[in-house]
């Protein structure tokens, strides 16, 4: 059985439902959809979640929100009527706007309302059961979801062998109340259901072919990525590449479940698969996953005479920057001398406040900030068993006339990261897909 989640695009309109119904026609083990609300039709539109947001924002300020909940549900009034449903949305929505006027409802609960009528138009166009995500996802006090209960709850509902639509994003807090995941959260949704019930993979799918292997507006139509490790998608995320919402990985990671992207509009691609490990290779010239990175950043370095010696120099620095609640991304050091590398918006307020501190606390021979930096990574868990991939790296910046600011790599290769100046940011991403991708 396989669990398949779909993102707003592909529940934007009634044509988009159809490719849905065909693409779960073309395998029967597609049994238990996870459904996102609206998304855009074209670049001007709206997506349902954010008007959603904007209505309870104006009832929040004594100001009506009758036009925009008229977008709202005559969006969905129009699919049921272009896909022939039967089903009654006008009373359902009526009931809302009251609730919604009287100001009973929270912020969660509103925005919750496009995962929950896509839900309930999809399962009604394809004859499936609908389950209530508010009647199986369990969230703690804190916040974060009680597993135990979750699937507990869910595998008692689902019945086996018969279709099943879940609205993703929300679930239900201890004290009854609806809360919603941050955006995006319909990820989360369709992972907590894959794990929930064992599913054979979960296939997430969205309006790309799977995860790309440079950002597009980069690197002009760069490759998809045909297989990625778990560990080589942190690394991808967390260096910039925008791929699933992060806590949608470890509920099937648990479990073992692979994760396929594939892409709606394109359902014969294969898009990208995500496991645990490869055995196989699918291609054995290709070392590097994928390239990615984000700019403005800003290093703090600092030399001081005989410092290997000491004990505790780096831990009075980090301790300063745990005192302003600052966190670190990268700590390059040499045998005298250490670096922070920092989000220049996390630290610009009270850069001169921390590097006084240090100044007293440390006392370096030399204390020196550098600004304007982007992070660049290579990623790739092939790297580690081919020899000089890093020269040949730092080589082909060197010959784009690339200065490297920093470097930073970790002894089980998974990802070289180096930093360049804000300006050279593009062009380094595009050397190193040029170099070692489009070959």
């Amino acid at each position: 059985m396989k669990v398949v989640k779909f993102g707003g695009s592909s529940m934007a309109d009634a044509g988009q439902y159809r490719k849905i119904r065909d693409i779960l026609l073309a395998d029967p083990e597609r049994k238990v959809v996870v459904v996102s609300a609206a998304g855009k039709r074209f670049k001007d539109d709206h997506k349902i979640t954010d008007l959603l947001y904007l209505c309870h924002a104006h009832t929040q300020y004594g100001v009506d929100c009758s036009g925009i909940f008229e977008m709202i549900s005559s969006r969905y009034i129009q699919i049921r009527n272009d896909l022939g449903i039967d089903l009654d949305l006008e009373t359902e929505f009526a009931a809302l706007k009251q609730r919604i006027d009287n100001k009973e409802l929270n912020a969660d609960e509103i925005a919750s309302r496009g995962e929950y009528f896509s839900a309930k138009l999809m399962a009604a166009f394809l004859g499936f059961q609908f389950f209530d995500s508010a009647d199986w996802v369990k969230f703690n006090f804190d916040g974060s979801v009680d597993q135990e209960s979750t699937y507990e709850a869910l595998q008692n509902q689902v019945v086996q062998g018969i279709g099943a639509v879940i609205p993703g994003f929300y679930g239900l807090m201890p004290d009854g109340h609806i809360r919603t995941f941050s955006r995006g959260g319909s990820d989360i949704t369709g992972a907590l259901a894959a794990a929930a019930l064992d599913a054979e993979v979960y296939e997430n799918w969205t309006d790309v072919s799977g995860i790309l292997m440079a950002d597009p507006r980069l690197v002009d139509n760069p490759q998809a990525i045909p297989e990625v490790t778990y560990d080589e998608l942190r690394e991808l995320s967390y260096t910039g590449a925008s791929v699933l919402h992060e806590d949608a990985i470890f509920p099937v990671r648990e479990k073992n479940i692979p994760l396929n992207i594939r892409n709606t509009n394109e359902p014969e691609a294969p898009g990208t698969m995500i496991r645990e490990r490869f055995d196989g290779d699918s291609d054995p010239h290709r070392f590097i996953t994928g390239i990615t990175g984000k700019k403005d950043f800003t290093i703090i370095s600092l030399s001081k005479r005989g410092m290997s010696n000491q004990v505790g120099v780096l831990h009075r620095v980090l301790t300063i920057l745990v005192r302003h609640n600052i966190s670190v991304d990268y700590v390059p050091n040499g045998i005298d001398n250490v670096s922070v590398v920092l989000p220049t918006e996390s630290i610009a307020s009270k850069l001169y406040t921390i590097l006084g501190e240090i100044q007293q606390e440390v006392e370096p021979d030399t204390l020196d900030v550098h600004d304007q930096i982007a992070i660049v990574a290579a990623v790739g868990r092939k790297m580690a068993y081919r020899p000089g991939i890093s020269g040949k790296i730092f080589a082909a910046l060197g010959e784009a006339g690339i200065n490297i600011r920093m470097i930073n790599q970790g002894p089980d290769e998974l990802n070289i990261i180096f930093g360049v100046d804000n300006r050279d940011f593009k062009a380094a991403i595009k050397v190193l897909y040029n170099s070692f991708v489009s070959m």
